[in-house]
C-alpha cells in the first residue's frame, strides 16, 4: 500500500474564517442540514471516552443557542454519513433532542478519515494517552504509515510518537487506568521500566493509586524496584547454578558416566553421555530399576 497521506493537516478541512474552538460559521462553504439519525460515529474512531457531565453541559448550551459550528462528515453510502470531526457535538445534540445537525460534507478516503479524526482530537487535546497510542499504531500497522510520517503530521517529535505507542505494552489494567485518568502518562512510562518484572510492576501500580504517588515519586520507586528485582534474579541464578552443578556431580558419580544438568526454573533436560554399547546398556539398567 502506498503511503498516501494528508500533508495539509486538519486545518485543510476547515475553511478560512472558521474558529477551531467552535464559534464561527465557515465562509464560502456549503452547510448541509442532516437528519441526526443518518449520521454516525466512525467505527474505531480515536476517541472512545466522553465525559458525561461535559456532554450534559454542552447539550444545555445547544438547547439554548443551537450548534454554533457544523460537524464535518464523509458520506459512506447513500444517505449515510460518518463523522470526521464533531462527534461530541453530535452526541450532545442527541441529548438536547435535536432532529437535525449542521454539517460540512467532505470527500475523503479511509486513511484520510482516520488521520483527520486523530488530528482533530490531538489538536484539541481530547484523547487520552491510550486512545492516541492505539490510533498511531493503527495508522502504522493497518495503513503502513511510518512513525516519522505520523510524527510530522501531528507536529510532534519522532521519539514522542514512539514512546506514546510503547504504552500499549502495559498490562490491560494499567491501560484502563490511563484511559480513565486514574494514572497519568508519566506514571505509565515509569511502569514500563518494570516490564521485565511484572510482580514489581503491579505492586507499584497499586501503590500509585492507593498512595496517590506523583510521577517523580513513581520514577524513583520504579528505579529502586528494578534494581532490587535484578539483584534478586542474580542471586537466584547463582543458586540455580550451584544446585545444577552439585546435581551433575552426584549423578555422574552414581552412574559412572558424564551427566550434565543445565540450570532452569522448573523444567529442562538431563544429558547423559556414553561412549560405548556397554555404557548405554548400563544406563538402561539404571532406568529400569
Amino acid at each position: 500500500m502506498s503511503k498516501k497521506g494528508l500533508g495539509r493537516g486538519f486545518d485543510s478541512l476547515v475553511p478560512e474564517g472558521t474558529n477551531i474552538d467552535g464559534v464561527t460559521i465557515p465562509k464560502n462553504e456549503k452547510i448541509h442540514k442532516l437528519a441526526i439519525d443518518i449520521v454516525q460515529p466512525k467505527s474505531n474512531q480515536p476517541r472512545q471516552l466522553f465525559d458525561e457531565q461535559q456532554l450534559q453541559q454542552l447539550a444545555l448550551s445547544i438547547e439554548a443557542q443551537g450548534i454554533l459550528q457544523p460537524i464535518i462528515v464523509a458520506e459512506i453510502e447513500h444517505n449515510l454519513y460518518s463523522i470526521i470531526a464533531g462527534e461530541r457535538r453530535w452526541r450532545a445534540a442527541q441529548l438536547a433532542g435535536l432532529r437535525h445537525v449542521p454539517a460540512i460534507i467532505k470527500d475523503v478516503d479511509p486513511l484520510q478519515h482516520l488521520e483527520l479524526s486523530l488530528l482533530e482530537n490531538v489538536q484539541r487535546a481530547d484523547l487520552n494517552a491510550i486512545e492516541t497510542a492505539k490510533t498511531i499504531q493503527r495508522l502504522h500497522v493497518e495503513y503502513q504509515q511510518s512513525y516519522e510520517d505520523i510524527a510530522l503530521r501531528l507536529g510532534k517529535g519522532y521519539t514522542t510518537v514512539v514512546n506514546a505507542v510503547r504504552l500499549l505494552q502495559l498490562p490491560e489494567p494499567m491501560q484502563q487506568a490511563l484511559m480513565k485518568g486514574d494514572i497519568s502518562e508519566g506514571h505509565g512510562r515509569a511502569l514500563l521500566s518494570l516490564a521485565k518484572h511484572p510482580h514489581a510492576q503491579m505492586v507499584l501500580f497499586k501503590a500509585i493509586q492507593t498512595k496517590k504517588l506523583s510521577v517523580r515519586q513513581t520514577e524513583a520507586l520504579a528505579a529502586n524496584a528494578k534494581l532490587d528485582a535484578e539483584r534478586t534474579k542474580t542471586k537466584d541464578d547463582a543458586k540455580k547454578s550451584v544446585t545444577s552443578t552439585q546435581l551433575s556431580k552426584q549423578l555422574t558419580k552414581h552412574l559412572g558416566l558424564a551427566v550434565r544438568v543445565p540450570k532452569s526454573n522448573s523444567k529442562g533436560k538431563i544429558t547423559i553421555s556414553y561412549t560405548s554399547q556397554k555404557e548405554f546398556d548400563r544406563i538402561i539398567r539404571h532406568l529400569q530399576k
